[in-house]
C-alpha cells in the first residue's frame, strides 16, 4: 500500500566513568548489615542494585541486608548522572563489605554497637589505569513512512549492549529499554523552538512540547546484553543509564532512508520534512 518499510542500525558507546565514594558497612548483632552511602536514588532503582552488590559481597540474602541512602552526613559520594552511579557507589559498597566479610571471620560475637567497616574509592580511582573504558551497544529499527501523510512510525526495535556486570536485570532491561523509546521521541517528536522575537522557547512546558506517548512506540521494543567481563577493571560494572538513547535516533533516520531513499541530517524527522524532501522511493 502506501506505507514504504525500511530497516536501520546504529553503533552506540558511552563512557564508564567513575566517581570517587565513600561507604560504611555495619554488621548489625541481630545478623542484619547497614549500608550507609548518601547516593541518591532518582527512580532508576539504585536502592535495589546497592543492596544486590552488598548482599553479594558479604554473601549473605539480600533479606539481610538495609540500605539507607541520600544523608550528607553518610559522606561524599558520586552524584547520579553521567551513567556512573551505580558503577561509583557499587564500588565503595563492595569494598566496604568486602573487608567487613573478612572481618567478621574471627570476630566471634559482635560487640552491642556492631562492627563497621567504611571505604573511599579516591585513591583506587587515581590509580586505575589511564584507558578508555566504555559501554558499547547496537540498535536496530524498522519504521514505516507514509508516502501521503509524511508520517513515520516505528514498528519494532532491538538494542544489543555490552554493559560489563548486570547488577539487576529487571531494571537494566527497563534503563535500556526507556532509553530507546527516548530516542523514538528524540528521532520523530521532541523539538525546541524559539521565538526569533522574544527568544523564548515555544512549548516550554510538557502541555505543549511534544515527547512520545504510547501511541507512538510500537509493542516490540526489546533490549538483550552480552557476557562483556574486562579483566582491567575493578569494577567491573559499567552505566546504563544513557547508553540505550545512543544510536537509537540514529537508527530510526537509518531506517527511514532505507525506506524513502532520503538522508534526514536533522531531527526531529517531522511530516511535513518527509513530504518536502520527497525521494526516489515516495
Amino acid at each position: 500500500g502506501r506505507w514504504l518499510v525500511g530497516t536501520g542500525t546504529a553503533a552506540a558507546s558511552f563512557p564508564a566513568g567513575t566517581l570517587p565514594s565513600t561507604a560504611a558497612v555495619t554488621a548489625e548483632p541481630g545478623g542484619t548489615f547497614t549500608v550507609r552511602i548518601s547516593a541518591s536514588d532518582i527512580g532508576t532503582g539504585a536502592r535495589t542494585a546497592l543492596t544486590l552488590i552488598a548482599a553479594d559481597a558479604l554473601r549473605v540474602p539480600s533479606e539481610r541486608i538495609d540500605v539507607r541512602l541520600g544523608d550528607s552526613d553518610f559522606g561524599p559520594s558520586g552524584i547520579a548522572a553521567g551513567s556512573m552511579g551505580t558503577r561509583s557507589w557499587g564500588w565503595a559498597v563492595a569494598a566496604a563489605a568486602e573487608e567487613l566479610r573478612e572481618r567478621l571471620v574471627p570476630a566471634g560475637e559482635l560487640p552491642p554497637e556492631g562492627i563497621t567497616v567504611r571505604s573511599d574509592t579516591t585513591a583506587a580511582i587515581a590509580a586505575l589505569a589511564a584507558k578508555e573504558r566504555h559501554t558499547w551497544g547496537a540498535q536496530f529499527a524498522e519504521v514505516a513512512v507514509d508516502v501521503t501523510t509524511g508520517e513515520v512510525r516505528v514498528r519494532r526495535m532491538l538494542g544489543v549492549f555490552a554493559a560489563g556486570r548486570i547488577v539487576n536485570p529487571l531494571t537494566a532491561r527497563n534503563q535500556l529499554v526507556g532509553g530507546m523509546i527516548w530516542g523514538i521521541s528524540m528521532a520523530l517528536h521532541e523539538e525546541a523552538v524559539r521565538d526569533p522575537a522574544s527568544g523564548a522557547l515555544y512549548g516550554a512546558d510538557l502541555a505543549g512540547y511534544h515527547v512520545a506517548t504510547h501511541a507512538d512506540v510500537p509493542l516490540e521494543v526489546e533490549a538483550v546484553w552480552v557476557d562483556d567481563h574486562d579483566p582491567d577493571d575493578p569494577v567491573g560494572i559499567k552505566g546504563i543509564g544513557e547508553v540505550g538513547i545512543v544510536g537509537a535516533a540514529a537508527a530510526v533516520a537509518n531506517a527511514v532512508w532505507h525506506a524513502t531513499g532520503v538522508r534526514h541530517r536533522g531531527l526531529p524527522i517531522r511530516p511535513d520534512r518527509v513530504l518536502r524532501a520527497g525521494g526516489p522511493h515516495a
